[in-house]
């Protein structure tokens, strides 16, 4: 199995940065393996949805929501994959959560809160 771990959210004033990080351990053939990160986030009474992934190769997704002020990246050697978010705005307030997916297994987080003020 893969377990994730979350870390970096918390409150934030608008127009502020944070830098979320996703910490990969357990079952060292499957870490290796992956085929793609992404980060989610569910924001209070609204479905979860995709903020951004990035594959095994590199190539990255946004949300349009998101695009230009978030940046996805990975560290293949801490088994680490970040998302830094500059220009937050409070409609960025939501659960994140961070994802693993290999071949059609999805690895979850239990999802770290950011919370931007106006």
């Amino acid at each position: 199995q893969v377990q994730l771990v979350e870390s970096g959210g918390g409150l934030v004033q608008a127009g502020g940065s944070l830098r979320l990080s996703c910490a990969a351990s357990g079952n060292i053939f499957l870490i290796k393996t992956i085929d793609a990160m992404g980060w989610y986030r569910q924001a209070p009474g609204k479905q979860r949805e995709l903020a951004a992934t990035i594959t095994i190769g590199g190539s990255t997704n946004y949300a349009d929501s998101v695009k230009g002020r978030f940046t996805i990246s990975k560290d293949n050697a801490r088994n680490t994959f970040y998302l830094q978010m500059n220009s937050l705005k409070p409609d960025d307030t939501a659960v994140y959560y961070c994802n693993a997916r290999r071949v059609a297994v999805n690895f979850w987080g239990n999802g770290t809160l950011v919370t931007v003020s106006s």
